[in-house]
């Protein structure tokens, strides 16, 4: 039997949830940013699976008007290439659409490029400042 997971907008989430889905894929937890983040942002979305554990997550922020930007695309690792995170993307690209704004950026890896335009992104030069 196949299972079907849903992308849900501002899905309720705990404070520790996305810290954990963000350790086991690799990266610095940062557990200061929740739950303020959920205040920050434009809005959010995540996974659940059958026994309600956040296994996707992805959020997009900004002044809300007409840029936004996507951020931290998760999904655990035991769940990758499920098609989650397309429709993790899609649902965020959607809710963008649904609340007036008209261009979403983002970076990311280049290994990731082609999924990213499968999502309907465009690939495009930038840049990324980083305070040392």
């Amino acid at each position: 039997m196949t299972m079907t997971y849903e992308a849900i907008i501002n899905l309720p989430i705990s404070h520790n949830e996305v810290p954990e889905l963000r350790e086991a894929n690799g990266w610095d937890r940062r557990d200061d940013d929740f739950p303020l983040l959920f205040h920050r942002c434009n809005f959010w979305a995540g996974v659940r699976d059958q026994e309600n554990k956040l296994i996707g997550f992805g959020y997009i922020a900004g002044m809300g008007l007409q840029h936004g930007y996507m951020e931290d695309i998760l999904i655990s690792p035991d769940y990758q290439n499920l098609g989650i995170g397309g429709q993790l993307v899609k649902t965020l690209l959607h809710e963008a659409k649904n609340t007036g704004l008209e261009i979403v950026t983002l970076t990311f890896n280049e290994k990731h490029t082609r999924f990213y335009q499968n999502c309907g992104f465009t690939s495009c030069t930038g840049g990324v400042w980083r305070a040392k």
